[in-house]
C-alpha cells in the first residue's frame, strides 16, 4: 500500500522554476478552488496561508502552478463588484429568466429585480422562456414596454431550442448571472446552454403554480462560445437595497426623460403637483403597473425611514 500523497504548496524543487498564471475561480468546494486559465485549463488550488481576503466564485486570482494540474492561489486581483446573495464576484450581466406562461411573470418581482440589477451596476437581459406556450398579458407587456426601455428581451424555448443560439451570443465575453423565480425553467435552460451538466430538472407544482429550487451552490460554467454562466440560488428573494427615498427614482431609467420636466427638482412622483412622470402615466407613455410598483417600493423605503428615525 503506497503512502498518501501530500499537498505540496511550495515544493523546494519548484521554487526556482515556479510559473505564475492569472485565472478565474469557477467554484469553491470543500476548501478547494477550481481556477480556469486562459486556454480553459482547470487547476485545482489551495490558498496560500498569508491571504486574508475571501475568495469567491468569479474572482480573478494569481496562482502558482504545481504538479498534476494543481496550484496555489497567491493573491486575489481587484474586483469590479460583489453580489451578496448569492456571493459571486465580477458579474457583468443578469439574465432574468421568466416563463411566458405557467407561471405568468410577476411584474412586481421583475421591477424589484431590475432595481437591484441597476443598483449593482449590472446589465439586465430578460429571457422569456417557454415560448412554445400561449402568451400571457404580463409577458406581452414585457415585450412591448420593457424592450422600449432599452432592456434586451429575448424569447426562448428549451423544448424547440428557439433563441438558444442568440442567447449564447448575448453571454459571450460576460460573467452572466442566471436569476428568476422557481419553476420558470432555469435549470432546463442551463442544460441547453451547457450540454452534459446533468443538473436535476424540476417540475412546477400544479397546486401552487411554481417549482421548488434545486440548486445548492454557486458555480460558473464556461460556455463553448465564450463567457461564463452562473446559477444563483436566492437571487430572486429580494429585499430593497438601502437607499434614501430621493434615490429610488434614479433606478427607473424610463422615468428620467420625463422627470426633468417636473415642477420640483426633487419630485418623488408621489403626491406632488405638476409631476411630469404622473402625467406620462396618465398619457400611457409610462406603463401604469410599473409606476404602481415604483410607488409601493417608495412607500416601503419611506416606512423604513420612519422606523429608523
Amino acid at each position: 500500500m503506497q503512502p498518501k500523497q501530500k499537498w505540496e504548496t511550495s515544493p523546494k524543487n519548484q521554487r526556482s522554476q515556479s510559473i505564475k498564471k492569472n485565472g478565474l475561480v469557477l467554484k469553491n468546494y470543500a476548501g478547494y478552488y477550481y481556477v480556469q486559465l486562459d486556454h480553459r485549463e482547470l487547476i485545482e488550488c489551495r490558498i496560500r496561508g498569508k491571504i486574508k481576503e475571501t475568495i469567491l466564485t468569479g474572482d480573478w486570482v494569481e496562482i502558482t502552478l504545481l504538479k498534476n494540474q494543481r496550484g496555489v492561489i497567491e493573491k486575489r486581483l481587484p474586483r469590479k463588484n460583489q453580489l451578496y446573495r448569492p456571493r459571486i464576484a465580477n458579474s457583468s450581466l443578469v439574465l432574468m429568466v421568466l416563463a411566458k406562461n405557467h407561471p405568468q411573470p410577476d411584474l412586481m418581482m421583475v421591477d424589484r429585480l431590475l432595481l437591484l440589477i441597476y443598483y449593482c451596476g449590472l446589465k439586465p437581459c430578460i429571457i422569456l422562456n417557454k415560448d412554445d406556450l400561449p402568451d400571457s398579458d404580463p409577458a406581452e407587456k414585457i415585450r412591448e414596454y420593457y424592450k422600449q426601455c432599452g432592456i434586451t428581451v429575448l424569447s426562448v424555448s428549451t423544448q424547440t431550442k428557439k433563441g438558444i443560439e442568440a442567447l449564447e451570443k448575448i453571454i459571450e465575453g460576460e460573467i452572466a448571472v442566471l436569476a428568476g423565480p422557481s419553476g420558470v425553467g432555469k435549470t432546463s435552460l442551463l442544460n441547453q446552454l451547457i450540454p452534459g451538466i446533468d443538473e436535476r430538472t424540476q417540475s412546477v407544482s400544479a397546486k401552487i403554480g411554481r417549482g421548488r429550487h434545486t440548486t445548492r451552490h454557486v458555480e460558473l460554467y464556461p460556455l463553448p462560445s465564450g463567457g461564463w454562466l452562473a446559477d444563483t440560488p436566492g437571487f430572486s428573494v429580494m429585499d430593497l437595497p438601502a437607499m434614501r427615498r430621493e434615490e429610488l427614482r434614479n433606478y427607473f431609467p424610463d422615468f428620467i426623460p420625463w422627470q426633468n420636466h417636473c415642477r420640483f427638482g426633487n419630485c418623488l412622483h408621489y403626491k406632488e403637483q405638476d409631476c411630469a412622470v404622473m402625467d406620462a402615466v396618465e398619457k400611457k407613455k409610462i406603463l401604469e403597473q410599473r409606476y404602481r410598483n415604483y410607488i409601493l417600493m417608495l412607500e416601503e423605503i419611506m416606512e423604513k425611514e420612519r422606523n429608523y428615525s
